[in-house]
């Protein structure tokens, strides 16, 4: 086997490289990327299909589980970044410590992963900006805000219809995002700022005035019974888990502005680890008094948390809400897609796509065209599939490719001892003849596995009963990134400055 597929670079050589891009980011504005990231989707829309068709209350559960799961890996995450402050993130651990073939693998599912979460970013958007439009009589006609592909649930399965339609406003969302993003890291982050502090305020005002009106009957059982499959039960927590999973992307996030940021080894663990911690404090809080004010199986819609504060019976607060939903959708879009080029950056400097993604523009400073181009492929992907399959495929694509980076750490720790680490991971770990095995990476690829193993196995079933799309979309999606290494990434891969 040609010895180029495990070239590794060299972690001397990474710490050493000089990047065109700016130094601006501080430890605030990496917590404030991150959150900008994390708080998104995952709450204002995958919370109520979570709890209708899955876990019921217990959706809190499955953000606590999905949660611990990301803690752990956030963990190896911040030694990484703080040990190889430099662009590409998990992409270029695995490149510094697996070799060429293994990154390529994972920045495929790292581009999987940050592609999807965009265009189920756009989906929520486009369904809460029509519900807000529908408050003012505006009516959007169906076929422009519905995707071609729709999705049912039934019994926790899922089943896929053709809807006729084009979700045109997700598609211009994203469109939208891009051009922010070409104007510059600056601007754009103060961008992400402001709308951070919205969204934080207008939740926290949503479970400030909505714990008044919850209904504790709404909570009982918490955990309902198993109805077959993964339809409720400590088989739905799971489930719901692996569905919230993507909305802790935003710490990936975090590790890819590791070339931009000031003193990346203080900052870099404190903008991961600060931004995990305030959202799941804030996620579970949400799940709570949504759950509290609506009964689960009524909240299986795009829009979950306008359907809850309509029932407080507060017009103006709702239209707040809506609002604040909107805002936070729009931040995460920005952040999501801030780190997908970011990704393509580090991957087009390697020669492993075209240069075209490497390309920094020479008065703004910023990957404007591989930025257009990621934008405008997940524009494409929201105006056609429907947010089930698209937060299935990101679950599935951010679970494994964080099991890599857990392990990525393990192998750093035992072929390179020597190396400055300002953090490590807590807790230690043990030996087996003479591998050392962190706590806390084995724990976090246990997990993440475990976030995968649902999501598979459901696609499995769906195929099984004839819905074969999440099948064949994944299937083609890793051929054709066999085929695009095999074809162009292997023959023109910089060879890198090895050990």
């Amino acid at each position: 086997m040609p010895a180029r597929l495990f070239a590794r670079k060299s972690i001397e050589a990474l710490q050493a490289e000089e990047h065109p891009l700016h130094r601006t980011l501080g430890g605030l504005q990496l917590m404030l990327l991150g959150i900008g990231c994390i708080v998104g989707a995952g709450v204002y829309v995958m919370t109520g299909t979570a709890a209708a068709h899955f876990a019921g209350p217990a959706v809190m559960l499955s953000f606590l589980l999905a949660a611990t799961a990301c803690g752990f890996t956030a963990l190896c995450y911040a030694e990484l970044a703080s040990t190889i402050p430099v662009s590409g993130s998990s992409y270029t651990y695995a490149y510094a410590t697996l070799g060429q073939v293994v990154a390529w693998g994972l920045s495929w599912l790292l581009m999987l992963e940050y592609g999807l979460a965009g265009s189920a970013l756009a989906v929520g958007f486009s369904s809460y900006l029509v519900s807000l439009l529908t408050d003012f009589g505006v009516h959007i006609p169906a076929w422009l805000s519905t995707p071609s592909v729709v999705s049912t649930v039934v019994d926790g399965r899922t089943s896929f219809s053709l809807s006729g339609g084009v979700n045109l406003i997700a598609a211009i969302a994203l469109l939208v995002s891009a051009v922010i993003l070409s104007a510059g890291v600056s601007k754009s982050t103060l961008v992400t700022t402001i709308l951070v502090f919205i969204k934080i305020s207008v939740l926290v005002a949503f479970v400030a005035v909505g714990i008044g009106a919850v209904d504790p009957a709404n909570w009982t059982p918490f955990i309902p019974a198993n109805e077959g499959g993964f339809a409720f039960g400590w088989q739905g927590i799971v489930r719901g888990a692996s569905i919230l999973f993507f909305a802790y992307l935003g710490f990936e996030t975090v590790s890819t502005a590791a070339s931009e940021t000031r003193n990346p080894q203080r900052n870099m663990p404190i903008g991961i680890l600060g931004a995990l911690f305030v959202c799941t404090a804030l996620y579970i809080a949400v799940a709570a008094v949504l759950t509290g004010l609506v009964p689960y199986k009524q909240l299986g819609v795009a829009d979950p948390i306008a359907v809850a504060v309509d029932r407080i019976g507060q017009p103006a607060f709702a239209f707040i809400i809506k609002i604040g939903a909107l805002t936070g959708l729009a931040s995460v879009l920005l952040v999501n897609g801030y780190g997908h080029s970011r990704i393509c950056y580090a991957m087009g400097r390697d020669g492993l796509i075209p240069p075209l993604f490497s390309k920094i523009h020479s008065r703004l400073r910023t990957p404007v065209w591989g930025t257009i181009t990621v934008c405008l492929t997940s524009a494409v992907i929201a105006a056609f599939l429907p947010i089930s399959v698209l937060g299935d495929m990101v679950s599935f694509g951010t679970a494994l490719a964080f099991s890599i980076v857990a392990f990525s750490l393990i192998w750093l720790r035992n072929r390179r001892p020597d190396l400055p680490r300002p953090f490590r991971v807590p807790f230690g770990g043990f030996t087996v003849g003479k591998v050392w095995i962190g706590y806390v990476p084995l724990l976090a690829i246990v997990l993440c596995f475990g976030m995968v193993i649902p999501v598979g196995m459901d696609i499995l079933s769906q195929a099984g009963r004839g819905d074969v799309l999440p099948a064949i979309f994944l299937g083609l999606y890793l051929l054709t990134g066999v085929l695009i290494y095999a074809f162009y990434g292997y023959r023109n891969a910089r060879r890198p400055d090895t050990e």
